[in-house]
C-alpha cells in the first residue's frame, strides 16, 4: 500500500462514523451463555504442553555441541537419517501428539544423532514401550532417530578408542600429525580391547584399524558416522575399500561417495566405494588383489541353526565363477535324475558331491548313466575340453560330467572323511541313548544329540578311532578323565566280565556300553570301567579313571624336567580345551604348555602351575606390564596395563 493508497482509506473510515456500542452483558432472554463448542481450558493446556515440549527439543539440539566439521559435513550431505527422502527437509507445524517432534521434517526427525533423540524417544515410549498415541509416520521418524542416536554412540565409542591408540604407540611411533596419532600402537592395545568386550582380537584389531583411519584418514566418513547418516556397517565398508590408500588419496575417494553414501544400501555402497577407489589408485587396488590371492583359504564356521557353513577365501574371480557353473551343473544333473528340493538346496548337495567326489543320485541313475557312458566310449578329459560348463544347452539327462567322473555315494550320511580326524564330545547319557543332551564337534561347536549318536556311530566303526572319557562336576568343568585301552591279552583269554552284567539290547549298528569293572582305578578317580561299541570285532576297553586338579593339586603328574609329559600336557588341554587368555579361542592342542611361575624361576611342571597359552598370550604374559596369576591349578587371573582383571575359569563341558 503507497502513501496515497493509506490516505484514502484513511477518509473512508473516517465517514463511516464510529462502531456502534455493543452491550456485550446482554446474553439474550433466558440469560443464557452463548453456545460454545470449544473447551477453552483444553486448548490453552494442550498449547502449553506444545511450546514446553518445543522448548525441550530445541534445547536438546542446542547442547549438542557439534563442531563446526561436524555441522558444515550434515549440511552438505543434505539428509540427517537413513532411508528414503523424508528426513531431508524441516517442515513448519503444530505437535499433533506426543511424538509429534519426530514427524516428518519437524526438529526431532532431522536432528543429527545424539543422546537426546534416545531421551525424546523413551518419553514417547511410555513406561510400557508402546509408544502409544504416535503415528505410523512418527514411529518410523523415532526407529530412524534412535538409528541415528546408535550410530553417533558407536562413533563415539570409535574416537575413544582412537585416544587409547595415542595413550598406547608402539616403540619409535610417537603421536603426529593434526589428528596426534601414532603410525603404529602397541599389540597389547587390541588384547586389552578385546578383554574389556568380551570379543575376539581380530574384531578388536579391525575397531583400532577403523578408528585410526577416521582419525587420520576419512574425515568426512567420520563427520557422517558422528551425525548418524552413516551406521557402523557402512563405515566398515568405506574403512576396508580405502585401507590401502594414503589420507590424501582416501580423502579422494570418499569424496566421490558420501553424498549417495546415507541412502545407499550396503552392496550399493560396496560397489559404489571400490569403484571410487579404483578412480584414484587403479595400481594400488591391482597389487591388493595380487597380494590378497596369496591369502587364499578355506574356513568352517558354525551356523546358528546347529548345521554348518564352508566357504573360500581370497580365491581367482575367474576360477570362481567357473566353479560356480560346475556347481550349477551338477546341481542340473541331480534335478533331472529326481532328487528333491530348491535349487539352493540341490547346489548345497552338489557342492558337497563335488568335494568329496560323491554321486548323490538315485543309484540306478547313477548306473544308468555310467553304462551309457562305457556304451558310447566317452573319454572324460575329452568332453572336459569340449564342453562349456556354462552352456545352458549342454545340460541334458544323463548327460556325462564334462569335469570328471563321480562315484556313488557312501553308505550313510557321515562321509568317511569324517572318521579319525575330528574331536567330538558326547555326554555319556546321550551316547547311551538314555537321554538328549548337545553334544559339541571341535571347530563347529554344540551339536544336537541325533548327530552326536550318528557321528559317534561312524567313529565307532572305525578302527583307529580313540575314546576319552571326562567326569564333569555340576558346573560341566572337568574334574576326573581317562583314556580308553584294549582290555589286556591275559584279561581277554580268561573271558573276564563282571559278575551279574547284562548287556542291554541295542539299535541295529554299533551299541554302545559303559559299566564299572571290579578294580579300583587311580587313587581319587572314579575307578575303572569298560567300554564296548558294539562293532563285531572290535575289543573292549578298559577306562582308568583319575582326578584333574581343579581347586588343589597332589602333584601325580608333575614333570621332572621344563616339558611336560604327555599324559600331564594332555589333562591340561582337557582342563582347559582352548588358551587361557579370557577371550583366545584357539584349541590347546595348539597352544604353548605355559609354565605360569618360569620353570628357571623354581617354577614346576605341573597342572598347578601350567596350562595352554597361544603364542601371542605367552608372550603377553612375558610383558612386564602384564600380570598373570594362577590363583588355584583351574583359575588364572589376568591383569592388564591398564588395571583391570579377568578370570579364566576350566572348559565348561556339555553335561
Amino acid at each position: 500500500m503507497t502513501e496515497a493508497d493509506l490516505e484514502a482509506w484513511l477518509d473512508v473510515v473516517a465517514a463511516e462514523g464510529p462502531p456502534p456500542d455493543l452491550d456485550l452483558s446482554d446474553t439474550g432472554p433466558d440469560d443464557s451463555a452463548p453456545p460454545c463448542d470449544f473447551d477453552m481450558e483444553a486448548i490453552r493446556s494442550e498449547c502449553r504442553r506444545i511450546a514446553t515440549e518445543q522448548v525441550v527439543a530445541a534445547e536438546h539440539i542446542a547442547q549438542l555441541g557439534y563442531t563446526a566439521v561436524l555441522a558444515e559435513a550434515a549440511a552438505s550431505l543434505g539428509r540427517r537419517g537413513p532411508g528414503q527422502p523424508g528426513s531431508a527437509h524441516r517442515f513448519p507445524g503444530e505437535y499433533g501428539g506426543p511424538a509429534g517432534g519426530f514427524a516428518t521434517g519437524h526438529l526431532l526427525d532431522i536432528a543429527p544423532g545424539c543422546s537426546a533423540l534416545t531421551g525424546s524417544a523413551e518419553r514417547v515410549a511410555g513406561d510400557d514401550d508402546r509408544f502409544t498415541g504416535a503415528s505410523d509416520d512418527e514411529l518410523l521418524g523415532v526407529i530412524s532417530a534412535l538409528d541415528r542416536a546408535e550410530a553417533s554412540a558407536c562413533s563415539l565409542k570409535h574416537a575413544a578408542v582412537a585416544e587409547l591408540i595415542r595413550r598406547r604407540p608402539a616403540p619409535g611411533c610417537e603421536p603426529q600429525g593434526p589428528a596426534a596419532m601414532p603410525e603404529g600402537w602397541d599389540e597389547s592395545a587390541e588384547t586389552e580391547l578385546s578383554y574389556a568386550l568380551a570379543d575376539y582380537r581380530g574384531t578388536m584389531a579391525s575397531l583400532t584399524s577403523r578408528a585410526y583411519d577416521l582419525e587420520v584418514k576419512l574425515p568426512g566418513t567420520k563427520a557422517a558416522f558422528r551425525c548418524g547418516i552413516l551406521r557402523q556397517y557402512k563405515v566398515e565398508i568405506i574403512c576396508r575399500a580405502t585401507e590401502l590408500l594414503d589420507p590424501e588419496e582416501a580423502r579422494a575417494a570418499e569424496k566421490l561417495v558420501l553424498d549417495r553414501a546415507g541412502r545407499l544400501t550396503p552392496a550399493g555402497l560396496r560397489s559404489a566405494i571400490a569403484r571410487a577407489v579404483i578412480q584414484v589408485a587403479s595400481d594400488k587396488a591391482r597389487k591388493r588383489r595380487q597380494a590378497a590371492a596369496k591369502r587364499a583359504r578355506v574356513e568352517r564356521r558354525p551356523e546358528y541353526s546347529g548345521n554348518a557353513a564352508l566357504m573360500g577365501r581370497e580365491l581367482p574371480p575367474a576360477k570362481v565363477l567357473a566353479a560356480d557353473q560346475r556347481i550349477n551343473w551338477w546341481a542340473q544333473q541331480l534335478k533331472e535324475a529326481g532328487v528333491e528340493g530348491t535349487m539352493d538346496e540341490l547346489r548345497a548337495i552338489a557342492y558337497l558331491d563335488l568335494i568329496l567326489d560323491l554321486d548323490s543320485r538315485p543309484r540306478a541313475a547313477a548306473e544308468d548313466d555310467a553304462a551309457n557312458s562305457d556304451a558310447a566310449g566317452t573319454d572324460a578329459g575329452q568332453d572336459a575340453a569340449g564342453t562349456d560348463a556354462g552352456d545352458p544347452g549342454s545340460v541334458s539327462s544323463g548327460a556325462p560330467d564334462p569335469f570328471g567322473p563321480r562315484t556313488p555315494p557312501g553308505s550313510g550320511c557321515i562321509p568317511a572323511g569324517f572318521i579319525g580326524r575330528n574331536h567330538l564330545t558326547v555326554p555319556l547319557a546321550t551316547l547311551l541313548g538314555l537321554a538328549d543332551r548337545p553334544g559339541e564337534l571341535t571347530g563347529l561347536g554344540p551339536v544336537d544329540p541325533a548327530l552326536a549318536r550318528d557321528l559317534a556311530r561312524a567313529s565307532a566303526a572305525h578302527p583307529k578311532t580313540t575314546w576319552c572319557f571326562t567326569v564333569t562336576d555340576q558346573e560341566g568343568h572337568a574334574i576326573c578323565h581317562g583314556c580308553a585301552r584294549p582290555e589286556p591279552r591275559s584279561r581277554r583269554k580268561r573271558g573276564h566280565r563282571k559278575r551279574g552284567h547284562r548287556p542291554r539290547a541295542r539299535a541295529p549298528g554299533p551299541g554302545f556300553d559303559f559299566t564299572p569293572e571290579d578294580r579300583p582305578g587311580p587313587p581319587g578317580g572314579y575307578g575303572t570301567w569298560r567300554f564296548t561299541t558294539g562293532v563285531p570285532g572290535q575289543l573292549d576297553l578298559l577306562i582308568e579313571i583319575e582326578p584333574i586338579p581343579i581347586d588343589t593339586c597332589d602333584h601325580r603328574r608333575e614333570a621332572k624336567g621344563h616339558d611336560p609329559g604327555v599324559m600331564l600336557r594332555h589333562l591340561t588341554e582337557i582342563r582347559h580345551a582352548t588358551c587361557t587368555g579370557p577371550t583366545c579361542r584357539r584349541p590347546a592342542s595348539r597352544c604353548d604348555f605355559e609354565h605360569n611361575v618360569p620353570y628357571e624361576a623354581g617354577g614346576r611342571t605341573c597342572m598347578c602351575n601350567g596350562g595352554p597359552k597361544c603364542r601371542r598370550e605367552h608372550r603377553l604374559k612375558q610383558d612386564p606390564r602384564w600380570k598373570v596369576e594362577q590363583l588355584t591349578p583351574g583359575t588364572f587371573r589376568w591383569t592388564t596395563p591398564s588395571g583391570r582383571q579377568y578370570i579364566t575359569e576350566p572348559t565348561r563341558y556339555p553335561m
